[in-house]
């Protein structure tokens, strides 16, 4: 066997069928694929290979899969924090992105979202956004793993002025991406069921289909939503989208809060995958997604961030951590949601969930190789007792040591290496002196028209 590469000297948690771990572990690669997954006999040779890694006693494991998020709203982290979703979305973010998002500040922002998240050990993600080829761009520039949503909205949006092209910009951005890199995937995504106007919805859906991509959307994040659409239509957010004929194994469903025991089983039935986002739900005052619930109804489901103006970082660490202790709580049962689980999610089952599950999310020969390796010589994961525990109710973005994807590494030793990370943030942060200095200005305007 010809390895280009062997990891060894780690704790392996593979999630594979099996959930197996192996204590001093060995992963092998040959080019961007997993070769080898095996134990290391104590007095035997390592195989033999082109180059080795030697975990030190850490954690190995499948990169994370965030399977929501908006990259490159990294450029309004903290800005107009604590406020209720629709005032946020409606006074704030969506004025802040007509300002402020082009292609360029798109792109930048992305970057500055994938050094974020390859740092901090997520080697795939799923996005939605507008000005998406610049996102594309980014994200190939970082050698991350994607699916990419071209952004589809019923109002004028960063690259598409005029919303009566929002779907056909989309099928044609679907159309050139497609190809164009084996770790880049062309989605489309529809903000949501009261952004979008039913025949907006089903032409999205339609085209997506056509195309073969994933269709996206955001569906019941809030209780006003929920209440507007039975007022409106009688019938829930999931009913509307059903009705529709939305929702198939290719369409992902953010949030899914307020749904109700029908809900859940029309999305099983449907075979629809949703995305939760823990902290940004949080944050919003959204509420609780039914997590348990959804996994005994056998729903397709992954782990997200949501973008980094309402989390507001893209620690996918954190997210396990914090998806774990909610249920608990929730369900005063401190056995749900155990760190298995959680693992399970944030890996293999997101993979799944977007469509990319026969590629990565596991340890398992014949796979991509997206690999991450945990630092465990740290004060806050010592003793550890287990490499599952520690990995969900422990370990920080922080500690990821090295990163591949596809078989090439991407951080070394903790340090970025496809992208400049002092560039990348000098770029940003003037991006967020111009978004500031714009908001004095307004702020300013504002006031003197009110003493008039």
């Amino acid at each position: 066997m010809s390895l280009d590469l062997l990891i060894h000297g780690g704790s392996v948690i593979t999630v594979n069928r099996n959930f197996d771990v192996i204590e001093n572990g060995m992963i092998g690669v040959s080019g961007d694929t997993i070769a080898l997954v095996s134990k290391q006999a104590e007095n035997d040779p390592l195989p033999e290979a082109g180059r080795y890694i030697d975990a030190r006693g850490g954690i190995v494991m499948p990169g994370l899969v965030n399977t929501h998020t908006h990259l490159p709203m990294t450029l309004f982290r903290g800005m107009a924090d604590d406020l209720p979703l629709h005032e946020w979305l409606n006074e704030h973010m969506f004025p802040a992105e007509a300002a402020v998002i082009t292609a360029e500040t798109a792109g930048d922002g992305a970057l500055l979202a994938c050094a974020e998240m390859l740092l901090s050990g997520t080697t795939t993600c799923c996005d939605g956004y507008f000005q998406e080829a610049a996102v594309a761009e980014a994200v190939l520039a970082a050698g991350m793993r994607a699916v990419l949503g071209c952004g589809v909205i019923d109002f004028p949006a960063p690259g598409v002025p005029n919303p009566a092209e929002n779907v056909a910009h989309a099928a044609a951005y679907c159309r050139d991406l497609t190809g164009v890199s084996p770790l880049v995937t062309p989605s489309i995504f529809c903000h949501s069921p009261y952004t979008c106007s039913r025949e907006t919805l089903t032409r999205a859906k339609e085209t997506a289909s056509k195309l073969g991509v994933l269709f996206q959307i955001h569906v019941a994040e809030t209780r006003f939503e929920r209440d507007q659409f039975l007022a409106e239509h009688q019938k829930t957010p999931v009913a509307y989208l059903d009705g529709l004929a939305l929702l198939d194994k290719n369409t992902l469903l953010a949030h899914g809060i307020w749904v109700d025991a029908v809900d859940i089983e029309t999305i099983a039935r449907r075979k629809a995958s949703v995305s939760v986002t823990t902290e940004s739900e949080m944050k919003l005052a959204s509420g609780i997604a039914p997590v348990p619930e959804y996994l005994a109804a056998g729903v397709p489901l992954g782990l997200g961030t949501d973008g980094a103006a309402s989390n507001n970082d893209l620690d996918m660490f954190r997210e396990m951590d914090m998806t774990a202790k909610l249920h608990k709580a929730r369900l005063l049962d401190p056995t749900t949601m155990d760190a298995r689980s959680i693992i399970t999610l944030a890996t293999r089952r997101g993979a799944e969930a977007i469509g990319l599950g026969e590629k990565t999310g596991s340890l398992e020969t014949g796979k991509q190789a997206d690999i991450i390796i945990l630092d465990t010589r740290r004060p806050h994961l010592i003793p550890r007792y287990s490499s599952v525990s520690h990995t969900v109710y422990a370990a920080r973005g922080s500690d990821v040591r090295n990163v591949m994807v596809a078989g090439r590494l991407l951080v070394e030793e903790g340090r970025l290496l496809s992208l400049s990370l002092d560039e990348v943030i000098d770029r940003v942060q003037a991006i967020g002196k111009e978004i500031k200095k714009q908001a004095t200005t307004e702020s300013t305007e504002d006031t003197e028209k009110e003493k008039k």
